[in-house]
């Protein structure tokens, strides 16, 4: 058996483990999650592969040959952030530990290294295995060296590169030079993406013979090409991976110096002690019960685990003395940690029970104000309380933290005091830092304090022995609220911090902190429901819901129970014999949305199956439900708006949603028409962003063509139509239009040829030619994709125009998550800046509303879209100045443009 030499790209490894693991923390509040990371992955690969020789490569710090000979070199990326800069040296110690030969040289790339330790083995007849995400050593690959990337499970042989690239490992430096290298900054040849690079290298060989040709290649692309050709020398020269590097002294002529030595056991036993890894360290000593002295998991009541404080001092205020004299000490402090204890978690609804307030980590009190029950302690008078504490409450100058600050400035609203001067929310911060996260206060307290406080479950109780907070005993409360005021001062501390290190994130945060207060006049403002309009909905779908029963009992020639999935079942796919398009987990038939609407495509029954269906969740969750949701103190319907839930930026709607309501049914547009103005006199309007995301799309491409249409302010489907199905603008048939509207919107979204063949109803070949068209017409868009998803598998995150970053967590995962992960990635930076984009609309909107005194109001915000309760008199005001502020919010290549709708109801203008 021939012998083998597996070579770990160490830099890559670290920033995978780093952006895959959760943010790990030891006792100390140390960051762990990249050392973890690392050494999983290498103690996997090594059982998987038991190679005869091995070394793990790591970049050094400093300049190489190549900013020497290219200055721009990877200079656009980002520092190292600091959290994984603390881990580099553990990981370098671990690896050394675990017996692998860890090599590093400065001056010289890690992929140089690899490349020469490559052809080194090959001369002496070892096989190379090379363990990367970085496409650029797939130049390496030949008959005796292969690629493999542990996280997405793919393996790059010969083969493999082809199929991926289109092109032969030996072509692989010419690829590059076509179509650059977005991640070390290196350019290519403008508006060539992947597609043509790989057809003209198929065409021609290689970039030199391309050029020799390159009076053959006509249109923009032609041009750019030869444009490029003096950029050439140097850029092969930064992507050509050396295989000649001077490794005297560090790897010896025969490889023997790259054998595994024997674990260092003892410096590993520090190590799994010291970072707190449980089960590596009762596996290596052999005992089932040792915990680590950095195990996070390991908490004293007495102590602040990350070591901010030694001792904690909770107290709980039942004397007006105490209640003064920690109003005194808030007044003094900069900034105070503020939360509160409620009887229900219905924000509008939700009372008082008590507060808690700490003024530095530690440090905190919990007053009691409504808790009762036999044998209860005294408390103050609540009224008393409050009108003691108003004035700091209200004072905008007396800055507050607190953790999901618009549920609690509902319940200080439904007291009567109007809570200001809230400058911080940690559930914010941590939303912007890792929106993929649980940004639950407890959640962010065992990640990033390595503490678990009293959960609610253990106060309460659940299901039918489930307590109101106010029903909790007075000192077990005093505990839980003291530690929500003290953990949310703490998450602070080190959460904010990290958000002020990065410009994007904390314009970010500026934002959602804004946002915040924005939502809560939203929600507080509510929606006026017409009752009788909804009855008569409600009860003319429950006559087309008879009709449909009886129709489908008519097709499928019995009667049966249309919401049974089994019957549904038994007569679809039994009696009737229609093909069975997918199965459940247990192996029967699926019956869901999507294998009726593929069905309803040839059959008649799965068509008005979908039909009831649509009606039922109508009538259920619209017209019967939100009767029965209008508060009896408001007379309006108030829902609750998620800031923190999506990771792109946009907010969801719940109790009830506002924001699913169907507008591609008769039916569905027509519950909009329920949603009416307060005042009979009054109007809706609707100011909704026209095609905000594709424009966005030409503005994050950079597309020539595509921002050309909207600057001309060109029907951008008609647009497209036009480049497309190459025919004048004038002459765009409204089947070609509606083509080119499926392909401008299926693009941003990922879709595929099979998608587009479905959405349209044609061939995948047809639809592929589409896509070949589209991107030709428009090669930036192409550009920007394979760019964005390379950025993607590099950093783990894209970003919004602003600076938002939008993580995936499937990115390096396999198959069809990673698949979705990289749809995912081109569409995230369009949904989030849109997102951006409406929520600073509303800021602005707010703004303005609030400063001139306006009656008008804000009532929802649907996607891309902020619907207004507006009254007469202000009426041509709303219509002028709402399109003009949204349009202003930000300058993009592309103009923003809002439309603006007026009507009676939300129907009539939307």
């Amino acid at each position: 058996m021939k012998k083998t030499l597996l070579l770990v790209d160490g830099s890559s490894y670290l920033y995978r483990a780093y952006h895959a693991m959760p943010d790990l923390r030891n006792k100390h509040g140390e960051p762990t999650g990249a050392i973890y990371g690392v050494i999983n992955m290498m103690r996997k690969i090594l059982q998987d592969y038991q190679p005869h020789y091995a070394a793990c490569v790591f970049d050094v710090r400093g300049k190489t040959f190549r900013e020497e000979m290219f200055p721009e070199y990877k200079a656009q990326r980002e520092k190292m952030p600091e959290d994984l800069a603390l881990q580099i040296a553990p990981i370098h110690q671990a690896v050394a530990a675990m017996g692998w030969p860890v090599i590093g040289i400065e001056g010289v790339e890690a992929d140089d290294v690899i490349g020469t330790l490559a052809v080194r083995a090959q001369s002496l007849g070892v096989e190379t295995i090379i363990s990367t995400g970085d496409k650029d050593l797939a130049q390496l690959v030949n008959e005796h060296c292969t690629l493999i990337n542990t996280m997405s499970g793919q393996i790059l042989d010969e083969k493999g590169v082809e199929e991926k690239f289109g092109v032969k490992p030996s072509q692989i430096v010419d690829y590059l030079m076509l179509v650059g290298d977005t991640i070390d900054n290196v350019p290519g040849v403008d508006k060539v993406g992947p597609k043509t690079a790989a057809k003209w290298l198929q065409a021609y060989g290689t970039v030199e013979n391309l050029l020799a040709h390159a009076s053959e290649i006509k249109g923009v692309a032609g041009a750019n090409l030869r444009a490029a050709a003096n950029q050439f020398e140097l850029t092969k020269a930064l992507l050509t991976v050396k295989t000649d590097c001077e490794l005297a002294g560090v790897v010896d002529d025969n490889l023997e110096n790259l054998r595994f030595r024997e674990p260092d056991r003892e410096s590993l036993i520090a190590l799994y002690e010291r970072f707190g890894f449980r089960t590596w360290l009762r596996e290596l000593t052999g005992d089932k019960d040792r915990i680590p002295e950095g195990d996070s998991r390991v908490a004293e009541q007495t102590r602040q685990e990350t070591g901010l404080v030694d001792s904690l001092q909770y107290e709980t205020v039942t004397t007006i003395e105490q209640a003064k004299a920690w109003l005194d000490r808030i007044k003094r402090a900069k900034l105070v940690a503020l939360d509160t204890e409620t009887t229900s978690l219905d924000a509008m609804k939700a009372r008082l029970v008590g507060f808690s307030l700490s003024t530095e980590p530690g440090l905190a009190c919990y007053v009691p104000l409504s808790h009762r029950g036999p044998d209860m302690p005294q408390q103050l008078d609540k009224k008393e309380v409050l009108e003691l504490f108003a004035p700091w409450f209200e004072d905008p100058a007396a800055a507050k933290l607190l953790h999901h600050a618009k549920y609690d400035m509902h319940v200080f609203a439904n007291e009567g005091i109007n809570l200001a001067g809230v400058q911080h929310d940690t559930m914010l911060q941590a939303y912007v830092l890792e929106s993929h996260r649980s940004v639950s206060l407890n959640e962010l307290a065992k990640r990033w304090l390595g503490q678990s406080g009293i959960s609610y479950e253990e106060l309460c109780g659940k299901g039918v022995n489930q307590i109101g907070f106010d029903e909790v005993d007075i000192s077990r409360a005093s505990r839980y609220a003291c530690e929500d005021a003290d953990f949310t001062i703490r998450l602070h501390r080190l959460l904010f911090p990290k958000v002020q290190e990065d410009d994007g994130l904390a314009r970010i945060y500026a934002l959602e902190i804004a946002v915040s207060t924005v939502l809560w006049r939203i929600e507080r403002n509510g929606v006026a429901i017409d009752v009788a309009e909804l009855n008569a909905q409600s009860h003319e779908m429950g006559r087309l819901m008879v009709d449909l029963e009886a129709k489908a009992h008519e097709i499928a020639g019995q009667p049966f129970n249309l919401n049974s999935p089994k019957q549904l079942a038994e007569i679809l796919f039994v009696q009737m014999k229609l093909p069975v398009v997918r199965k459940t987990p247990s192996g029967t038939p699926s019956t869901d949305e999507e294998v009726l609407s593929k069905l309803a495509l040839d059959y008649p029954l799965p068509k008005v199956l979908l039909e009831y269906r649509g009606l039922a969740k109508l009538k259920s969750t619209y017209t019967d439900k939100l009767p029965k949701m209008i508060n009896p103190k408001t007379g309006r319907v108030h829902t609750n708006y998620s800031q923190a839930a999506v990771i792109t930026g946009r907010l969801s709607s719940s109790d009830p949603n506002l924001q699913n309501i169907p507008i591609r049914t008769p039916e569905g547009r027509r519950v909009r028409k329920a949603f009416v103005p307060g005042n009979a006199n009054g109007f809706i309007v609707s100011a909704d962003y026209s095609q905000i995301e594709l424009r966005v799309m030409a503005h994050v491409s950079g597309d020539e063509g595509l921002r050309n249409a909207f600057l001309k302010g060109q029907d951008i489907h008609r647009a497209t139509a036009s480049e497309v199905f190459s025919v004048p603008l004038e002459d765009v048939t409204p089947e070609q239009r509606r083509a080119a509207k499926a392909i401008n919107f299926g693009l941003i979204y990922g879709m595929g040829a099979h998608g587009l063949a479905m959405n349209l109803g044609i061939t995948r070949e047809a639809a592929q030619s589409y896509i070949d068209k589209y991107f030709a017409r428009y090669p930036g868009v192409a550009k920007y994709m394979e760019a964005t998803k390379a950025l993607a598998h590099e950093q783990g995150f894209v970003q919004t125009v602003f600076g938002r970053r939008l993580w995936l967590a499937d990115i390096n995962a396999g198959g069809a998550r990673r698949a979705a992960a990289e749809r995912a990635a081109i569409n995230a930076p369009m949904q989030g800046t849109a997102a951006d984009l409406i929520k600073m609309a509303m800021v602005a909107v707010d703004d303005w509303l609030q400063g001139n005194g306006m009656q008008s109001k804000v009532i929802m915000q649907v996607h891309d879209e902020l619907v207004f309760d507006v009254v007469e008199e202000e009426l041509e005001q709303i219509k002028l100045q709402v399109p003009v502020l949204m349009s202003q919010v930000a300058t993009l290549t592309v103009p923003l443009v809002a439309e603006v709708g007026v009507g009676k109801n939300w129907e009539q203008a939307h």
